[in-house]
């Protein structure tokens, strides 16, 4: 099918469907909000498919115009500068048209769970496992997203050994699947006197927060444990057994969590970090066999991947997936400048997917 077969293939199907939807005759709740949501999904396609055909129309009228002999100076000087002007345009919508076009990531519109994780480096590690997670929780505050702390386990110097959130918002996965991996910093830790600088890293895993309809886990395949919780808490701490451990049997998964008083709560706030990380695994090896045929590929969202340096004595970031430096350091740290990564990782993404798709 040619792709202009194909857009007024799709043309029609959101007229078929504003028809359907207008006519008022679905009894069944359910097909209707799955044809409301296709046709939402749909119209702002239909949108650019009909800028793009009256661009195409506008064009052919004015070679028209250009082409009839009895056209005056003044209108065909006019008519040239139009036309130059759309074909210029025109590239640009049938680009924007194909990407509109692409697959979606079924998960984009999830909300998250976000893990942070210290790794080598020692102290500094943890101060600045400590510095993403206020960088992603400023992220998601700039984005008007919310932002939920489910567990923390401090290092007691301000680092943090590892940290678990829930962001919530709409297309909070679309923006942020890109950040797992190794985070790599360098810089001169405080309390370096010889001003030498170090490195150290961290892992950010992104995980898609899902239901108990689309992970199911059998209570046979689990153990779960309760302690006392230590740390901060005050009277509270070593005097119940409120934390929870939940190890998942088939895939030595374990989670604990420890954050709130009561065990119950404790125990819903694990399930679902189980859930997304279950998810995330059988996601994980879906993506790779797909990557297997792949050329190209931003990122397999392996958190053994070392994807980014902060340097702080040169003021830059470097993304080395697709080599892409910015020198606004802090700006990024401070989720402000975040968004040049994300869009340039974004865009390196869907020009792999449009490649593939011409091949």
């Amino acid at each position: 099918m040619s792709f202009s077969a194909k857009l007024d293939r799709l043309l029609l199907r959101h007229n078929e469907l504003r028809d359907t939807l207008s006519a008022s005759t679905l009894k069944d709740p359910q097909e209707f909000a799955r044809l409301s949501k296709e046709y939402s999904d749909l119209t702002p396609i239909a949108e650019a498919i009909m800028r793009l055909k009256e661009t195409e129309k506008e064009i052919c009228n004015l070679e028209d115009l250009l082409a009839d002999p009895l056209t005056d100076k003044e209108m065909r000087d006019l008519a040239s500068s139009e036309l130059l002007d759309l074909k210029a345009k025109l590239p640009d919508l049938e680009m924007s048209l194909k990407i509109q076009l692409l697959p979606k990531d079924a998960d984009d519109e999830r909300n998250v769970i976000l893990e942070v994780r210290a790794g080598t480096g020692g102290e500094e590690a943890g101060l600045f496992a400590a510095a993403l997670l206020r960088m992603y929780q400023r992220y998601a505050t700039l984005k008007g997203w919310k932002c939920e702390l489910l567990d923390m386990n401090e290092t007691g110097m301000g680092g943090i050994r590892e940290a678990s959130a829930s962001i919530t918002g709409k297309g909070v996965y679309a923006r942020l699947k890109y950040e797992s991996g190794v985070h790599r910093v360098q810089r001169v830790p405080e309390t370096e006197s010889s001003g030498r600088i170090h490195t150290s890293a961290a892992t950010v895993a992104v995980l898609p927060e899902v239901e108990d309809v689309d992970v199911h886990i059998e209570e046979k395949d689990l153990a779960i444990d309760v302690y006392r919780a230590s740390g901060a808490g005050g009277q509270h701490v070593n005097t119940t057994d409120s934390a929870v451990r939940i190890t998942h049997l088939p895939s030595g998964i374990v989670v604990t969590q420890q954050d709130e008083r009561s065990q119950h709560k404790n125990k819903a706030k694990a399930m679902k970090i189980l859930r997304a990380r279950l998810y995330e695994a059988e996601r994980q090896r879906k993506d790779a066999e797909r990557a297997a045929s792949r050329k190209t590929q931003v990122g397999s969202g392996d958190r053994s991947e070392r994807i980014r340096t902060y340097n702080f004595p040169q003021g830059r970031v470097s993304d080395h997936r697709i080599n892409l430096t910015l020198y606004k350091v802090l700006q990024v740290m401070e989720g402000e400048a975040l968004d040049e990564l994300i869009d340039a990782l974004t865009a390196e993404d869907q020009a792999a997917k449009l490649s593939e798709a011409a091949e």
